[in-house]
């Protein structure tokens, strides 16, 4: 089960790294925070599938270990995305609402196939591939909020919607973390028993 879970890790890490590149340079050249919020969860989520890739012939305490540890990483996009919501706050513009929508599609896309692979092997290796699954479960609800943020904004012409989906990301990420950060809390007891 090893390699078929260190496969569709790899394969999940490669596509997110990819959408990454994609949806950074599309919310930099209109001004998302949603898109910004979710360019940043790609990255997070292509360390994070590639750490567990790494991870899987480790001890069950270091896999715990490596989880609380993912779990800080979760937090990471959300932190980035106040930042950005922040300077939004000080300048708001509204984003080009068909990029923003278009985007956020194939975003959903790509997070749909991945839960799907993922869905196959979130109860190997506990935390760690629950925080894969996780991820790329909660990046697809961001990213029909994202498509919504999209029709909203052409509607309203107002930038509210964009940084409202973009701060709700945020507290996905934080709600991951919290769920990860249990899970691998359990493992570690359970591990040291």
């Amino acid at each position: 089960m090893n390699a078929d879970l260190r496969r569709v890790v790899i394969i999940v890490a490669l596509l997110n790294a990819a959408y990454f590149a994609v949806e950074f340079t599309v919310a930099r050249a209109i001004g998302s925070v949603s898109l910004f919020a979710d360019s940043v969860d790609f990255l997070e989520d292509a360390s994070v599938n590639l750490l567990i890739a790494v991870a899987l012939g480790w001890g069950a305490a270091n896999r715990a270990r490596l989880g609380m540890a993912l779990a800080g990483i979760l937090l990471v996009p959300g932190i980035a995305t106040l930042w950005t919501a922040w300077q939004k706050l000080l300048s708001p513009v509204p984003p080009a609402h068909l990029a923003l929508s278009l985007t956020g599609a194939g975003a959903l896309a790509v997070n749909v196939g991945c839960a799907f692979m993922l869905a196959r092997v979130r109860a190997h290796s506990g935390s760690l591939t629950r925080a894969a699954f996780l991820s790329a479960r909660n990046d697809a609800l961001a990213n029909i909020a994202i498509i919504a943020a999209g029709f909203a904004t052409a509607y309203a012409g107002s930038a509210w919607p964009d940084l409202a989906v973009g701060l709700g990301i945020a507290v996905l990420n934080a709600d991951a973390a919290r769920e990860v950060w249990s899970a691998a809390r359990a493992e570690h007891a359970a591990a040291r028993s």
